[in-house]
């Protein structure tokens, strides 16, 4: 209650409407309040176990992450860079190696390749996904090119069949960065089992987050599986007998246990990420979304827009009470680090460039709200012209 004076003088009281809180862009404590639970008891039994790093966790939540992907192999890492680089390394991609990379992608995508000693060469992605544009892509190959990267942007499939024609006419190894896409589907088959080896994150913001930092290499390749689970542990064999100039980036068990808590959620938070995102589709208007493919449907890690005016429109959404991200402001062959690095991109990439200038990101995760989701649509919709029209 606040007191006033009225004109004469007298002392009134009145209620003022307390301001709707936010309207968050993710909020993980909802997902975990209601596996709090779960989540301590298999803290419990790591500690029980004192099985912190690698160990049994790791082992059944290989197995399970395996199932789930329909592959015939998954090695647990610390993180999705770390995969990324490990998938690399273990199938043979090093110095002197050309590997295509889209040139809308997290900055991981092009760190990975360069940990791993090979040079990137960007391509262009689509207009209406975001996705890599396997003609851009064949556009770039060269004597030298050795592996194209599927990044699956967005909770997005690349696609596939036109990626696979073009490694197959080249010799090429398809390697999939699955950070985003956990659960996707593409014509009925797992995202994960779609190129020659995948790379996925568990950070804890993904559709199957961890509570840190950890990742996973799929495969049906087993050699190449064996190969990682040694770089990943510094090289080994077996204790103490080091056969390969490896590195320490092994999966604590601790936050395997915690992904064998949510794994089996995984299917229902998709379905729940689908439905949000529907609505938004139904109740957006003009704005651009991303294209629906039917053959591969979306699981909405992230639901980008596209505005003309990005600071204009996310000033507008953060006045009315609406969190944003953007998801990624600079083109990836535009970061200052690859200077001397990597030399300028081959071909024009337009569509890259402006994806990075007009993406904004939209709230998204399960336990989103209707009554937010109608928060985000009305905001959307007094967004003026000129800050969407492009």
């Amino acid at each position: 209650m606040v007191a006033s004076t009225s004109s004469s003088g007298s002392v009134s009281t009145f209620a003022l409407k307390a301001a709707a809180p936010a309207v968050p862009f993710v909020a993980l404590e909802r997902q975990h309040s209601t596996l709090e639970h779960q989540l301590t008891a298999a803290l419990a039994r790591v500690v029980r176990a004192s099985a912190f790093v690698l160990g049994e966790e790791v082992a059944r939540f290989e197995a399970e992450f395996a199932a789930a992907c329909g592959v015939r192999a998954c090695v647990g890492v610390a993180s999705g860079t770390a995969a990324l680089t490990l998938a690399l390394e273990a199938a043979g991609i090093g110095p002197g190696d050309e590997v295509i990379v889209p040139a809308h992608t997290f900055v991981a995508s092009v760190l990975a390749v360069l940990h791993a000693g090979a040079t990137p060469v960007f391509c262009d992605v689509e207009a209406g996904t975001a996705l890599i544009d396997a003609r851009s892509a064949a556009a770039v190959v060269t004597a030298k090119t050795a592996a194209v990267l599927a990044v699956h942007l967005y909770g997005q499939s690349c696609e596939m069949d036109a990626l696979y024609a073009l490694a197959r006419r080249h010799g090429l190894l398809v390697v999939e960065d699955a950070a985003q896409a956990h659960g996707a589907t593409h014509r009925g088959r797992s995202v994960g089992s779609l190129g020659d080896v995948a790379a996925f994150s568990f950070y804890p913001t993904k559709n199957l987050g961890a509570l840190g930092d950890a990742g996973a290499v799929c495969t049906d390749d087993l050699e190449l599986a064996d190969r990682v689970r040694r770089l990943r542990d510094l090289g080994q064999r077996r204790k103490g007998e080091h056969v390969e100039v490896g590195r320490n980036e092994r999966l604590d068990g601790l936050q395997a246990a915690f992904l064998r808590v949510k794994l089996p959620r995984l299917s229902a938070g998709n379905r729940a990420r689908r439905e949000a995102a529907a609505a938004y589709r139904d109740g957006l208007g003009d704005l651009r979304t991303l294209a629906e493919r039917d053959h591969t449907p979306s699981v909405n890690h992230i639901f980008p827009v596209r505005v003309a005016d990005r600071q204009g429109a996310r000033a507008h959404l953060r006045a009315r009470g609406i969190e944003t991200s953007i998801h990624y402001p600079c083109a990836a062959h535009r970061h200052p680090a690859w200077a001397g690095v990597i030399g300028e991109p081959a071909i024009a990439l337009p569509e890259a460039t402006a994806w990075a200038a007009e993406e904004l990101s939209l709230p998204m995760f399960p336990e989103l709200r209707r009554d937010e989701i109608e928060r985000v649509l009305s905001a959307c919709a007094d967004l003026p012209p000129a800050l969407k029209e492009m």
